[in-house]
């Protein structure tokens, strides 16, 4: 007899997104604020917690329908109720049921909600995964979607010292501001490394049109992120790399692309596009045998879509 073939619902693959970072904070360390940073390579790191922070506010700000699991504010997702003395997941299941109450895709014949179901309502658990600690019906599922734990810049950086002075007074005895010192990134190049999983997939629901409603929130996220430490950054080069079989996969994908100062100047003496070239040969390599099936790209840089699109057939613009 021959062995059935588990039907997938995506494509395994990988993502690689580049974006600028000038004069600001791409990621704070929650303990000092000051940025994440390699002493040793000078990069900068960014975290995965960053990177689906930015998709789940963006997809959330858009309030046309998408129910996000993961908030920091249950107020901003409730209608103005918010749950006290409970976990946020707690929290978070209790206003789901309340709103899906009545719809009988998650309702069983006795009543129950049921709660992988009511889950998957989100996208986000969709994508990342999510945990229900429900006594008796708890959940827990590994999202299909992964970026790398801290995700290092492509080229180097010496960071600059910041000065700052705060308008409000420190103290109701004091009468002067606050001063402040800290850290910013004059450039970066940002990449960030992610990973699509079909079999995690199975478990979460996740379908061809999230993935590409994460691609957008990606480009866009960032580019409209308006902060003090999150703002004046660029979304530069978004690929999409797509496997011909689920157990196919290119190893190291994230050293495929290298960046070369221009005229022999220092990495750490980069401030913009024009102060560097991209090297995608070992990208165009890897890409152009039988494990993949299409790289699929999306850049407003006239000069990269330019040039990407001479790597091979393999390459092929996403509509986003």
């Amino acid at each position: 007899m021959s062995k059935e073939v588990q039907t997938l619902p995506v494509d395994k693959s990988e993502i690689l997104f580049l974006y600028e970072s000038s004069y600001c904070i791409p990621n704070g360390d929650p303990f000092t604020g000051e940025q994440r940073y390699d002493e040793e390579t000078k990069k900068i790191l960014v975290s995965d917690v960053r990177i689906k922070r930015y998709v789940r506010d963006y997809l959330l700000s858009l309030k046309n329908g998408y129910e996000i699991y993961v908030v920091s504010d249950l107020s901003a997702v409730a209608e103005g109720k918010k749950e006290k003395k409970m976990s946020g997941a707690a929290a978070r299941i209790n206003v789901l049921r309340d709103k899906y109450k009545n719809d009988k895709s998650i309702v069983g014949k006795d009543k129950e909600v049921d709660i992988l179901k009511l889950m998957q309502k989100c996208i986000d658990v969709r994508l990342f995964g999510g945990i229900s600690t429900e006594v008796g019906d708890a959940v827990n599922l590994t999202g299909p979607v992964q970026f790398a734990l801290l995700n290092p810049s492509l080229n180097s950086v010496d960071l600059r010292m910041h000065q700052n002075t705060s308008v409000f007074v420190s103290s109701t005895e004091k009468t002067r501001g606050a001063i402040g010192t800290t850290t910013v990134v004059p450039y970066a190049l940002n990449q960030i490394h992610g990973w699509i999983n079909p079999y995690s997939a199975v478990s979460t629901g996740l379908t061809k049109e999230d993935i590409e409603t994460m691609l957008k929130a990606l480009w866009d996220s960032v580019n409209n992120a308006n902060t003090r430490t999150k703002s004046n950054k660029n979304s530069l080069l978004l690929l999409h790399i797509v496997y011909a079989e689920p157990t196919k996969k290119l190893y190291y994908l994230d050293k495929m692309i290298s960046l070369k100062p221009s005229n022999r100047a220092l990495e750490e003496q980069i401030r913009e596009f024009s102060d560097y070239t991209l090297d995608f040969s070992k990208l165009s390599e890897a890409a152009n045998t039988n494990k993949v099936k299409q790289v699929r790209f999306y850049t407003e840089n006239e000069t990269l879509k330019q040039s990407i699109q001479k790597l091979g057939d393999k390459f092929g613009e996403i509509l986003l």
